[in-house]
């Protein structure tokens, strides 16, 4: 259905759309989506979608013996006049990425795949959320604070990838905070023979050294900063403090 090719990963980031189980996993940060995804690329056949993930994260897939990167070219038939010229000009081509938006991919498969698949994503708590992201990507900030002054909390992507003008538009969007459960909601719906089993190495990224609970962590000005910064998943999820 879709040409695989081999050149760069240059050109974009880099989800997974299974017509064998027909399904998209739109993939959200900071929340074991890379995980999720390795897992579940166990199950895709050779005509699924798998983008491509960090070369660190490559190998453990690898290692587990799961199918890799394939198919992740956007077909030629679905490609947009900005598109083509993206070819002519530059000679790239267009492709499915890792946490590419819920706008994106409608844009880029059939009317059909986008009605008939299960959709879905994952959330997690923003208080939670932005600590782990502080972690994972803040070192050069003081403190927590600070991180969340810069701006740069703000840039952990999440609501506005599974949704179109702040509507979620997936079949379902599960809680981090409850991912067991998640997991084996999905080997039911999906009709998997048997359990989606994440893997047990972390292959990249900084380990988040405070392991107290984040409400022991946050100061009052970060948790009413973080309120009003993800007051729209904070409202849609009752996430509470």
């Amino acid at each position: 259905m879709f040409a695989n090719e081999e050149t760069s990963l240059a050109t974009f980031k880099r989800m997974i759309i299974s017509h064998k189980h027909k399904f998209i996993f739109i993939k959200t940060e900071k929340t074991a989506g890379t995980s999720i995804e390795i897992a579940l690329s166990r199950f895709c056949g050779e005509n699924d979608i798998i983008t491509p993930i960090s070369p660190a994260d490559e190998r453990a897939r690898k290692e587990l013996g799961y199918p890799g990167p394939q198919n992740y070219y956007v077909p030629f038939s679905k490609y947009t006049k900005q598109d083509w010229l993206m070819f002519f000009y530059k000679r790239k081509r267009r492709r499915f990425y890792n946490h590419i938006s819920a706008l994106e991919i409608k844009k880029y498969v059939t009317e059909d795949i986008w009605n008939s698949y299960y959709k879905f994503s994952i959330e997690r708590n923003p208080y939670d959320k932005v600590v782990s992201w502080y972690y994972w990507v803040g070192q050069k900030y003081t403190t927590i604070f600070d991180f969340i002054m810069s701006g740069r909390a703000s840039k952990v992507r999440g609501f506005e990838l599974y949704t179109i003008d702040s509507i979620p538009v997936v079949d379902r969007v599960y809680k981090f905070e409850e991912l067991p459960e998640a997991l084996e909601d999905l080997r039911t719906k999906l009709n998997l023979d048997s359990a989606i089993e994440l893997p047990s190495k972390k292959t990249k990224g900084n380990v988040r050294k405070d392991k107290r609970p984040y409400q022991e962590i946050l100061s009052d000005r970060e948790t009413d900063l973080i309120a009003k910064i993800f007051a729209r998943e904070i409202k849609f999820f009752d996430y509470e403090l």
